[in-house]
């Protein structure tokens, strides 16, 4: 027997529907639009975006849109095609030849249709539907939305400054702002939309008399959707120093405070307001933007208004008298105080010598006053004595005093807390001052007594001084000096102080060479003596004497009106002779004589030769 075949059936017809299905699974059409209702206003534009999947045939399909109103639910009215530039109905035809309704090809199977200017009649149901590429008729052809068209609900002004109970004005005003005070300016944002919609409120500012747009707006901060504040760019820095505020005042009022106001702050001030809702996908989206005109507001600079003038003009004085400078801050400047702080202070070069000069005193911006360098211990007063007037006292000027001034003004902006900003300095025209001089002239004769000083003795230097000019009441110092040699040459180190006796008769004393005793003493009315004992080798060197003469002026204190210097007096100290005979045991006392005096005679030759090199 053969063997048996099994005999092949037709599937049963619930199997038969089951592959059917399975089989239109996989590649049936299908057309996708956002999920509704779509909540959009009048006057603004709408985008809905439409894509096919699933399809036969080329890969760019064609796309037809419909509208249904709802006054007629059942008749499509058709809108714009990617196919038929004929397939517009009359009342949609004038806007799509005028590019106000369009569909857009976002790629083959997707496009999207736009409507720049939203009226009420375009709500209903929109219906994006693709012709069939397909060999069988298979999936869905189209895809539809609803479209709710609101009224225009969103209400933007500037907010009064006043009491809120008033009117903002008709036109924008202009205000003027100090640069460091606050700018503050404030808006009403509102909207009686049914449904649930958040308010974005930003502040923008643009230059002046420049045309209003996105691309000439600069944000300068605003609140989103999320209640999330955000500064634009230039400003981000100063929002995070609490330089910039924006906040939420009641129900509609919003107000920004851009504290430390700068000079590019200045320009024209718009607010922002843009209502925000979700779609049923979850996505937000704006349904509408409104922008009112604040304010326009100019900066006033510091540096453009500080002024500095001085008096009461070029001055001549006598050594000791008081010396008062005058110096007023002018200009359309804040008080000082919370936004603004100023300082003041004087500058005195020597006649002839460039630039300001070194500081003389001055107030900083808590009314401090300090002296400059070299002025410690003086009696000068630096006050101030009207608003903006301020005084230099120097109760005895001297003859250094002499010299051109100069009125130094600063103004400082005040940021976040209490950190300051200088935004201007002025300086005053040179205000002359001449002290005239004492006429005193100093000479000074200086020797060593004896002429020859030997290791182990006390060298006695004297000083005489002759003094011509000066007032009474002169009192004359004199201090001794030393310049020690190196290799057979003075050193090119600074002559170092040894001794000498002040204007007030107190000894000071330096630093001695060979580091023994040292007396400064005053033996007559102009005559010092310096005495260094137990000289040795050490204590080799050049001295001179510098006499000086000070004066006491009434406020006590003390200057120098002149000084000299006495020409170079040599010490050098001498071996003994005795110190030489060493070989009195060895050879006999005649020999270590004429021994001793040969080695002395060497000594004083070498030496001579040394003073005449010098």
């Amino acid at each position: 027997m053969g063997a048996l075949r099994p005999t092949l059936l037709p599937p049963s017809p619930p199997l038969l529907l089951l592959l059917l299905m399975l089989g239109m699974g996989c590649w049936a059409r299908e057309v996708l639009v956002p999920e509704g209702p779509l909540y959009r206003v009048t006057g603004t534009a709408v985008s809905i975006s439409c894509n096919v999947t699933g399809y036969e045939g080329p890969a760019q399909q064609n796309f037809e849109w419909f509208l249904y109103r709802p006054e007629a639910p059942d008749t499509a009215l058709g809108i714009v095609s990617t196919k038929d530039t004929q397939f517009s109905y009359a009342i949609f035809k004038s806007r799509v030849v005028a590019g106000e309704v369009q569909v857009q090809r976002l790629q083959g199977d997707a496009v999207v249709l736009k409507i720049a200017r939203l009226q009420a009649q375009d709500a209903g149901i929109y219906e994006c539907h693709t012709p069939s590429t397909d060999t069988r008729y298979l999936g869905s052809y189209s895809g539809k939305v609803e479209l709710r068209v609101l009224p225009d609900a969103l209400q933007v002004s500037a907010a009064p400054p006043g009491p809120r109970g008033r009117q903002a004005p008709t036109s924008p005003p202009r205000l003027m702002v100090h640069e460091g005070q606050e700018l503050a300016l404030g808006c009403l944002a509102r909207t009686s939309t049914q449904q649930h919609t958040h308010l974005a409120v930003s502040f923008g500012r643009s230059v002046p008399e420049a045309p209003v747009g996105r691309a000439t707006l600069q944000e300068v901060v605003g609140i989103r959707s999320d209640l999330a504040v955000e500064a634009g760019a230039p400003y981000a820095e100063r929002l995070a120093a609490g330089e910039l505020r924006l906040g939420k005042e009641g129900t509609d009022r919003y107000r920004m405070v851009v504290g430390g106001a700068q000079a590019g702050d200045a320009g024209t001030y718009h607010c922002t307001a843009a209502e925000w809702i979700q779609d049923p996908d979850g996505s937000w989206a704006q349904i509408a933007e409104k922008r009112a005109v604040l304010a326009h507001v100019d900066v006033q600079t510091l540096s453009s208004q500080l002024a500095v003038t001085v008096g009461p003009g070029e001055r001549r004085i006598g050594p000791g008298e008081p010396l008062e400078l005058l110096c007023n801050v002018s200009g359309a400047l804040p008080p000082a105080g919370r936004h603004a702080a100023y300082s003041v202070g004087w500058e005195m070069a020597p006649a002839g010598a460039p630039g300001p000069g070194r500081l003389v005193a001055q107030l900083d911006t808590e009314g401090v006053g300090s002296l400059g360098p070299g002025y410690e211990g003086r009696h000068i007063a630096m006050e101030k004595v009207a608003s903006r007037t301020y005084r230099l006292r120097l109760e005895a000027a001297r003859p250094g005093d002499a010299g051109t001034y100069r009125c130094l003004a600063k103004a400082y902006v005040r940021g976040s807390g209490t950190r300051l900003r200088e935004a201007a300095s002025a300086r005053s025209r040179p205000l002359p001052v001449h002290v005239r001089e004492e006429g005193v002239v100093l000479e000074a004769v200086a020797w060593l007594a004896g002429g020859t000083v030997y290791r182990g003795e006390t060298a006695s230097l004297l000083c005489n001084i002759s003094v011509r000019g000066g007032p009474p009441g002169l009192r004359l110092a004199a201090s001794w000096w030393v310049e020690r040699p190196e290799d057979g040459e003075l050193s090119s180190v600074p002559a170092q102080l040894v001794g000498g006796v002040g204007q007030d008769g107190v000894a000071e004393l330096g630093v001695r060479p060979g580091g023994g005793p040292v007396s400064v003493e005053l033996v007559g009315p102009r005559s010092h003596r310096l005495r260094l004992h137990s000289l040795g080798p050490e204590d080799e060197g050049v001295y001179h004497c510098a006499p000086s003469a000070w004066v006491q002026h009434a406020d006590y204190s003390w200057y120098q009106a002149g000084s000299a210097r006495s020409g170079p007096v040599t010490v050098y100290p001498y071996m003994h002779a005795l110190d030489t005979l060493l070989v009195p045991l060895l050879v006999g006392t005649g020999v270590a004589l004429v021994t001793g005096a040969t080695v002395l005679g060497t000594i004083t030759c070498c030496f001579m030769k040394r003073l005449r090199k010098r």
